[in-house]
């Protein structure tokens, strides 16, 4: 396996909680990470901050809202437009139990339940997208890392089956 200092890391949901951490951590071993979140103002604050404590210059901001499909194909298609590959996806951004909204349903902008298409759909979307980028590694020692942090079973389930196929190729 290549060291840190050589690969691309993708983190969504890196501008809080344990995103922000592992971009922390991994920004000070000096690798080149893709950190992705919804708001842009704090996103611009993450990416200064880490640039500060870590003095890593080699750090991108995306921006997109999971609860919006079109958004997450939107950042797949501009990842694999400016990335010749990423190494590792770390699939992190999700919402927890606790919403405003007085426990009312709430729906994504595509009229999914808000939980379930930001924390299952919007991984495995834009894995799934993020193919090209993933695969091209030819062997098994060498597929790219994929990290599911959120409740993203079905992502999960997705990247290994990916691995699986590129196995057999």
């Amino acid at each position: 396996m290549r060291p840190l200092t050589e690969q691309v890391i993708l983190i969504t949901g890196a501008t809080d909680g344990l995103g922000k951490a592992v971009a922390m951590h991994l920004a000070r071993a000096r690798a080149t990470l893709l950190l992705h979140g919804r708001d842009e103002v704090r996103g611009q604050h993450t990416l200064e901050e880490i640039r500060t404590q870590t003095r890593n210059t080699r750090l991108q901001w995306y921006r997109a809202d999971f609860s919006s499909l079109a958004q997450v194909r939107a950042l797949a298609d501009r990842l694999t437009g400016e990335q010749e590959h990423i190494d590792v996806l770390v699939n992190n951004a999700g919402i927890g139990t606790t919403l405003p909204g007085g426990g009312k349903r709430q729906e994504s902008e595509d009229g999914y339940e808000l939980r379930f298409a930001v924390n299952y759909l919007a991984p495995f979307l834009l894995t799934r997208r993020l193919v090209p980028a993933l695969s091209t590694l030819p062997r098994l020692d060498r597929l790219p890392l994929t990290l599911v942090t959120s409740c993203s079973h079905a992502a999960m389930m997705e990247s290994r089956r990916i691995a699986r196929a590129n196995w057999r190729s």
